[in-house]
């Protein structure tokens, strides 16, 4: 976990490894840097900890977790505290309390902070308007941007702008180009491994080190290409419709590869277990998978209940094929984006090649999702989530696992993993067990390519 000292005569706070070299009795140590903000504390113009990702503690309450993700999709870009707590079945003072005990910052001003870092990001690595950076950020207004980033960072979007270094100016032949910080390291070829045997032909590609897929932005179609770039960071280019949204574009593309997550704790936990422990030493930093679309990966799972994966992509992409909405003209082999939960529910599934029973299970997951547009939004706990997915008919509990899995429930743990090991070296792994499920897949990946 990353801990930012703030000093206390300066009213300055920094990352790990920076030079400043304040006197111990003058520090304060927080674990968010919106804790500090909140505490009046502003961001080093040195080593700049906005540039770095700063993942939520692994001891925080699963609660919490689920509501600051919520928070990172928008929950409170245009709702309230109370809509948030209501969603998690907590009163908004409770929900507030909440937060500050454990994070020491309220709902709204993690929100506000997560804004204005992004803000700050594209400031320094774009030459986006300021206001193309206040709406692409999700702030309300230009106004509402100009105040908050004098909040946290004392200076005008101009005047910080005017601070950028050179080398911070990312330069795209075409879309725009900006870092996913991370906290090293982040083994991108376990990564991009798991993410291609999962690939949608049509919609995905991961080809020459690099992640390709089509998104929906409002009706209209995307790009978006994520690569290798440096020690701490990868690379995105955005081929956007329009700027307005895009730290939801750039938080949920960042999910799909963890950059947010802090494994360290996983990997220390493990590191002598005698299954998981070798192969967290043959590939420190592997990442648990997210998603782009959450019915996506859902469809994903349940076709795998009666077939193999190659077999699974091929019904994939037929589907995206019939029923996603075509996009010409992306290159990369890209010519879909995948359908929504509504589409595919009144969709003729047998005549994109499906058998009845797979059929009749895809059909019914469409039906529950579309039905309630919560079940898969990452709000259940665990818990909740799986006795939920199971309840659709045809989903079993493996698949709701696998599903969760993807979701970010960090000790889910599909029975088709678990039968493979004995039950007191799996229950060892808690709560760790959708890290060690990742770390499994990709070793029996890597067995079959060898």
């Amino acid at each position: 976990m990353t801990t930012y000292s703030a000093v206390v005569t300066t009213g300055i706070y920094c990352r790990p490894g920076c030079g400043a070299r304040p006197l111990a009795e003058n520090v304060r140590t927080f674990e968010l840097p919106a804790a500090a903000e909140a505490n009046g504390f502003r961001a080093c113009l040195r080593c700049r900890p906005y540039r770095v990702a700063g993942p939520i503690a692994a001891d925080v309450p699963e609660l919490l977790c689920r509501a600051v993700q919520l928070i990172i999709a928008g929950a409170l870009d245009a709702d309230t505290e109370a809509a948030l707590g209501a969603r998690l079945a907590l009163s908004p003072r409770h929900l507030r309390r909440l937060f500050t005990q454990h994070l020491g910052v309220t709902p709204d001003q993690l929100a506000r902070s997560r804004r204005a870092h992004f803000a700050r990001r594209l400031l320094d690595d774009t030459d986006l308007t300021v206001a193309d950076v206040a709406f692409a950020s999700g702030f309300g207004s230009v106004r509402q941007f100009n105040r908050d980033m004098r909040l946290v960072f004392l200076a005008s979007p101009l005047e910080l702008r005017s601070r950028r270094r050179r080398t911070d100016r990312l330069v795209a032949d075409g879309g725009l180009e900006m870092r996913l910080p991370f906290a090293p390291p982040l083994h991108w070829p376990g990564l991009l491994a798991l993410l291609a045997e999962r690939a949608v032909p049509g919609v995905e590609s991961v080809a020459q080190g690099v992640y390709r897929r089509t998104i929906s932005l409002d009706g209209e179609a995307g790009l978006l290409e994520v690569r290798a770039g440096g020690a701490d960071h990868l690379l995105l280019r955005a081929h956007l419709p329009f700027w307005e949204g895009l730290i939801h574009v750039v938080e949920r593309i960042g999910r799909i590869f963890g950059v947010d997550a802090d494994v360290a704790p996983a990997e220390t936990a493990l590191a002598a277990d005698p299954v998981i422990g070798p192969l967290i030493a043959a590939r420190p930093g592997l990442r648990v998978p997210g998603a782009w679309g959450a019915f996506e990966i859902a469809a994903d799972a349940v076709l795998r209940q009666y077939a193999a994966g190659p077999r699974v992509r091929q019904q994939m992409a037929a589907l995206a094929e019939v029923a996603g909405q075509p996009v010409p003209g992306i290159g990369h082999g890209l010519t879909r984006l995948f359908p929504s939960a509504e589409t595919v529910a009144v969709t003729d599934l047998e005549g994109v090649g499906l058998s009845a029973q797979p059929a009749r299970a895809l059909r019914a997951l469409a039906l529950a999702v579309a039905a309630d547009d919560t079940l898969l939004d990452g709000g259940s706990a665990l818990a909740d989530l799986v006795p939920a997915l199971g309840a659709v008919p045809g989903v079993t509990e493996d698949t709701a696992q696998r599903i969760a899995l993807r979701l970010g429930h960090g000790d889910a743990f599909p029975a088709a993993t678990t039968a493979a090991h004995a039950d007191a070296a799996v229950a060892a792994w808690r709560p760790w067990r959708a890290f060690a499920a990742t770390h499994l897949a990709v070793a029996e990946l890597s067995a079959v390519t060898a």
